[in-house]
């Protein structure tokens, strides 16, 4: 559902520099609101829409780059401090956003594109292109532990989502991605949209996350004469409840 958007040197040359401190944004920050919100409620877009819209950022001090990332694409822009207290990232055509620090939270000043936002510093791997970890956080906290197969095929099997994308125990399924935004956000309007891969061949799903109960319904396509699926469930395939 979604493609690697940098190489990997990118996040290598990145990551092997960074360090944390009271006055260093260097590293990586995480949309911790965001993924809160999700998990509480199992309304992942409802949750993304409030918070967002940056779920990811990026610094590199040391070499004056930062990167964003909206579950969809990701920015480069130049940063700079302003004062001790304050830095700024300037992308293409000047824009600008800014930022300061509140404790140990990294706050992104409301600006004409986008509100207040907040993120917490995460640990990333150096192979994790931008992006990837604040995705990685959501899984775990969205669809981690063990779930149990109540209905469909493999009932009574144990199903585990791995935060990397991985699935066990889901028949016929070796991997998933959830849609946080972008093309695959227009196909349902009401519903959350979920990726199901096996090999080289996958397909679109509708779910629904109610506490320790995810629901997986086929995704039945509405729209007549266009290129743009419109989505509604159709028959549910799959009951999982979790441990």
């Amino acid at each position: 559902m979604r493609t690697p958007l940098l190489p990997l040197l990118l996040c290598s040359a990145l990551l092997g520099g960074c360090a944390s401190g009271p006055d260093d944004i260097a590293g990586t920050w995480v949309n911790q609101p965001a993924i809160d919100a999700a998990a509480d409620s199992g309304k992942l877009r409802e949750a993304l829409l409030a918070y967002g819209p940056n779920l990811e950022w990026r610094f590199a001090p040391q070499r004056h780059t930062a990167w964003s990332s909206n579950g969809v694409d990701v920015g480069e822009g130049h940063l700079a401090a302003e004062g001790e207290v304050q830095w700024r990232v300037t992308f293409h055509s000047d824009f600008q956003e800014r930022f300061t620090l509140d404790g140990d939270e990294l706050v992104q000043q409301p600006s004409a594109s986008a509100p207040e936002q907040r993120f917490v510093a995460a640990s990333s791997d150096a192979d994790v292109l931008p992006g990837q970890t604040f995705e990685q956080a959501l899984y775990a906290a969205l669809l981690g532990g063990d779930w149990e197969i109540r209905e469909g095929a493999g009932r009574e099997g144990l199903v585990r989502f791995h935060p990397d994308g991985r699935v066990e125990g889901l028949p016929e399924v070796e991997h998933y991605a959830l849609c946080l935004a972008g093309d695959c956000a227009e196909r349902s309007a009401e519903h959350e949209i979920l990726w199901l891969q096996n090999a080289q061949q996958g397909r679109e799903w509708l779910f629904l996350l109610d506490d320790d109960q995810l629901s997986i319904f086929q995704a039945d396509n509405q729209a007549l004469h266009t290129d743009i699926p419109q989505y509604r469930p159709g028959p549910r395939v799959w009951l999982l409840e979790r441990d």
